[in-house]
């Protein structure tokens, strides 16, 4: 189906693909320690480690969810959708097969690094990686445009790499859980409002 012609998602569904599994990650990592504190969870070894396993299996499937609720409605899935629910599935898949607290931790760091080498690794061979999955997201962005854009996405990953490094070795897990959930989800829309005059100044029309 042509991009013009595609229904739109509504403001409202928009932020619960976007932003829905995020929340129920957070309430299914509150709910899977409850259940350990109550003798529901009896095969997982602490409390940490149930909260992990259900909040991780809630966010795989409200993700699947997520996308398919957004084919439904539009008969399209975003590159940047497609991409990130891979990446969900097959790292939440090993969190879960692994049951391993440290893998849970360190699994955003390398998600992060992950995701700035291949921005990184874009920019060094001249090939617009950034371009290809968020084309639809910014229509009218110039080559250079997408050039800083990649550079600004690419130092922001790295800087979420050190970010949840430190927090993941200097404080408790309830408190890395509210840093990825709360503080990584606010510092995504701060830095996104952030680039809004790069897009501006490169050929995106604002309404």
């Amino acid at each position: 189906m042509p991009a013009n012609d595609r229904p739109p998602l509504s403001t409202t569904s928009n932020l619960a693909v976007n932003f829905g599994p995020l929340l129920l990650f957070f309430a299914g990592s509150k709910a899977g320690k409850a259940l350990f504190e109550r003798g529901d969870l009896p095969g997982l070894r602490d409390a940490d480690l149930a909260s992990a396993m259900v909040g991780t299996g809630v966010f795989i499937i409200a993700s699947l969810i997520g996308a398919a609720w957004h084919w439904a409605k539009t008969r399209h899935l975003p590159p940047a959708m497609i991409f990130t629910t891979i990446i969900v599935v097959m790292f939440g898949g090993l969190t879960l097969w692994l049951q391993d607290k440290s893998f849970i931790q360190l699994k955003p760091s390398i998600i992060y690094g992950v995701f700035a080498a291949i921005l990184l690794g874009g920019l060094a061979t001249g090939r617009p990686t950034l371009q290809l999955v968020m084309s639809d997201a910014a229509p009218g962005l110039t080559a250079e445009g997408w050039r800083l854009l990649t550079r600004n996405w690419a130092i922001f990953f790295l800087a979420l790499l050190v970010a949840n490094e430190a927090v993941r070795r200097f404080l408790s897990y309830d408190d890395w859980l509210s840093f990825k959930v709360w503080g990584v989800t606010v510092a995504i829309l701060v830095f996104s409002l952030a680039q809004t005059p790069l897009l501006a100044k490169h050929g995106v029309k604002l309404d």
